[in-house]
């Protein structure tokens, strides 16, 4: 009980390392999702319209990559941004810069694999249309993706729901310094290990309430892009 009220005051009061963390959180999270979105929108998107060879092979590892494990990512990052790695000279190990690296790299393939969904049922519809055109590959990709956009939004949200969740590739590439890389995964796994359960359990109930306005969020926008459909049938 002590625990739950102390994580509680920290909740109400705005503790300043709480904000901190939080804030830290969102702002990792955000640029990988965005950063994922900029480069696997389009991709998901050509994989619903062209076919090509090795396209298949490509669909399926996209889909695969979409478990891909946290910590694996972490390491290849890693090994990436290491001093005896090929990108060592850029010296963003330890810093929130690898972090976003390591978490647009984990929710990239999410982002492909669900546009791809999206895209696909918009495609069909506009396929004869745009062919009988002319379309330009550039505006067919943003018809398309334009058509598609509640269904690319609800990728958008999974990715980040996914992002902000995950603890193994940040802890990895950022290792959790306090003031720096400190977010909200790593923070909770750390401080319970030395018995700091107020911040900890306060972090958590934040997590929860993230889960939950995402979720509900995807349902809002699923249902929006339905009623939308309905209509323009």
């Amino acid at each position: 009980m002590d625990t739950l009220s102390a994580a509680w005051f920290l909740l109400i009061g705005m503790d300043a390392d709480l904000l901190a963390i939080v804030s830290l959180s969102l702002k990792v999270s955000g640029f990988a999702v965005l950063y994922a979105l900029i480069l696997g929108a389009p991709v998901g998107a050509a994989l619903a319209i062209w076919s090509f060879p090795g396209r298949q092979v490509l669909i399926v590892v996209f889909n695969s990559l979409m478990a891909l494990p946290p910590v694996v990512v972490g390491l290849s990052v890693y090994l990436l941004l290491s001093r005896s790695g090929p990108l060592g000279d850029l010296g963003i190990l330890f810093t929130p810069k690898a972090m976003i690296v390591a978490q647009t790299v984990l929710i990239f393939p999410i982002i492909v694999a669900l546009t791809r969904e999206a895209v696909k049922p918009v495609f069909r519809e506009y396929r004869g249309l745009l062919v009988s055109l002319n379309a330009s590959p550039f505006l067919v990709l943003r018809t398309v993706l334009w058509d598609a956009r509640f269904g690319v939004v609800t990728a958008l949200l999974a990715g980040f729901g996914r992002a902000v969740a995950e603890v193994g590739a940040v802890l990895i590439v950022g290792g959790n310094i306090n003031g720096l890389t400190r977010v909200m995964t790593t923070t909770i796994a750390l401080e319970t290990s030395k018995g700091n359960l107020e911040l900890a359990m306060a972090l958590g109930v934040v997590l929860i309430v993230l889960a939950l306005v995402m979720n509900a969020l995807i349902y809002s926008i699923s249902r929006i892009g339905l009623r939308f459909q309905e209509v323009r049938e």
